[in-house]
C-alpha cells in the first residue's frame, strides 16, 4: 500500500509594500555590468549604442565603462558626441559610468569640467576616478532609498 503525498505547503503571501504596518523591504542592489578597458573605443553614436545593446544583454541598469573605452571625440563636447551617447543612456534609464582619469580633458575644458561635475550631481551619468567610488555611490543611493522605504516613527 503507497503512502499519501503530503500536502504543500501553501506559497506565502506577499504583501506590497504600500499596506499600512507591514515591514518595508529593501531595495535590492542594482545589476551592474562592468566593461574593461580593452574594447572598441566609442568614436562615434552607433558605439555609444553598442555599449547600451552590452547592457540591455544583460538587462543591466548600470554599465560602467573605463574612461579609455572613450575616444578623445567623447570628451570633446563641440563634437556632441558625449550629448548623444549619454542622451541614449537616459532615455533607456541606463545608468552609464565613465571610470578613470579624465584630467587630461578636463584640464583643457572648462565646459567639460562643467559637464563631469553636473553629471556627477545626478543619479544617471556619472564621471569617476575608479570603480571604488562608484560602489560608494550606489551604496549611498541604495541606503537613501532603503531609508525612503523605512516607517517613520
Amino acid at each position: 500500500m503507497s503512502e499519501p503525498l503530503p500536502t504543500p505547503a501553501p506559497a506565502p503571501l506577499s504583501v506590497p509594500a504600500s499596506v499600512p504596518g507591514s515591514l518595508p523591504r529593501a531595495v535590492p542592489a542594482p545589476v551592474v555590468v562592468r566593461l574593461s578597458a580593452d574594447g572598441p573605443v566609442v568614436r562615434a553614436p552607433r558605439d555609444g549604442t553598442d555599449l547600451l545593446g552590452e547592457a540591455f544583454a544583460q538587462d543591466a541598469e548600470w554599465l560602467v565603462v573605463p574612461a579609455a573605452r572613450f575616444g578623445p571625440e567623447f570628451f570633446t563636447l563641440g563634437t556632441r558626441l558625449a550629448g548623444e551617447v549619454t542622451q541614449k543612456f537616459a532615455q533607456y534609464r541606463v545608468g552609464l559610468a565613465v571610470v578613470g582619469d579624465l584630467s587630461a580633458y578636463t584640464g583643457a575644458s572648462g565646459a567639460l569640467r562643467d559637464f563631469v561635475r553636473e553629471s556627477n550631481r545626478g543619479r544617471q551619468l556619472w564621471f569617476l576616478a575608479d570603480e571604488a567610488e562608484f560602489d560608494a555611490r550606489i551604496d549611498a543611493l541604495r541606503e537613501a532609498r532603503n531609508g525612503a522605504h523605512r516607517p517613520s516613527g
